[in-house]
């Protein structure tokens, strides 16, 4: 075991793991804050749209999920203005739409010769992370990061009261879009480390695990970070040790650490 953390490989597949921690922490504390586990859901959904049309358009899958996740956005904005359905039916939509649409343009390029490794994308294959993988990351990693921290303070007043944050001058519309954009990303961030389907997991659960632990939002935003990172290093111990795949370890190595917390801490 101890050989294996001096292959390249696996110290690509942890940087890659560290990367995701530190924008899942920060944004799944959001997240829990405003109970928008159901968007998450929403853009990884539409996520495989993404990839399918990066695919055919010989671009890079990040590339595609990022914009998709960005255009859902757009269109949930949108939408809302109108006022006359609710969020939880827009996503709804919105989420089962892309996702047809999605697994349309999969059977379409795949009949016409295209070689996809479905797996890859839905549950991650964090093994196979290269430089340029690395490169591509950390750099939206540092944006995500750079913009988030702008809108953090506004974001915990929303979070606390959406209308006394609004007397106070805050642009909460214009907050919650940028939000968004920067949640589509992190599912963009997310491709190669946990794939589409389990990183609404990985944004929700150490979040929800530094809400034991913490007493205030910011202290919850850097634990939430940290327990994200622990995830991916006991994920990535399991799998090497089990051979298990290692997107699904990290997020049930996040549950462990989760379930453990809730027993022992008050």
């Amino acid at each position: 075991m101890a050989a294996l953390w001096n292959d390249s490989f696996i110290l690509y597949a942890l940087a890659a793991g560290i990367a995701l921690a530190l924008v899942v922490g920060p944004l799944g504390s959001v997240v829990v804050w405003r109970r928008m586990a159901y968007f998450g859901d929403t853009l990884a959904h539409a996520a495989l749209l993404g990839v399918a049309l990066a695919i055919a358009a010989e671009q890079l899958p990040m590339a595609g999920v990022g914009l998709t996740g960005v255009v859902i956005a757009v269109l949930l904005f949108w939408l809302e203005k109108q006022g006359d359905l609710s969020t939880d039916t827009l996503l709804g939509i919105l989420s089962h739409s892309a996702l047809a649409l999605g697994l349309i343009v999969l059977s379409v390029i795949q009949a016409q010769g295209f070689n996809i490794n479905l797996m890859s994308y839905l549950f991650g294959d964090l093994l196979a992370v290269g430089q340029s993988d690395l490169v591509l990351m950390y750099g939206s990693v540092v944006i995500i990061l750079l913009v988030f921290s702008q809108i953090l303070s506004p974001l915990i007043s929303i979070s606390v009261n959406e209308e006394l944050a609004r007397i106070d001058g805050v642009a909460v519309e214009k907050i919650r879009f940028i939000f968004m954009i920067l949640l589509a990303l992190v599912i963009a961030v997310a491709l190669k480390v946990v794939g589409i389907l389990l990183i609404t997991a990985l944004l929700i659960i150490p979040a929800a695990t530094a809400r034991l632990y913490s007493k205030s939002p910011k202290q919850m935003v850097l634990v939430s970070v940290l327990m994200a990172i622990a995830a991916v290093i006991l994920g990535l111990l399991v799998s090497l040790g089990w051979d298990f795949p290692t997107g699904p370890a990290i997020v049930v190595s996040a549950s462990f650490l989760f379930f453990v917390s809730r027993i022992f801490v008050r």
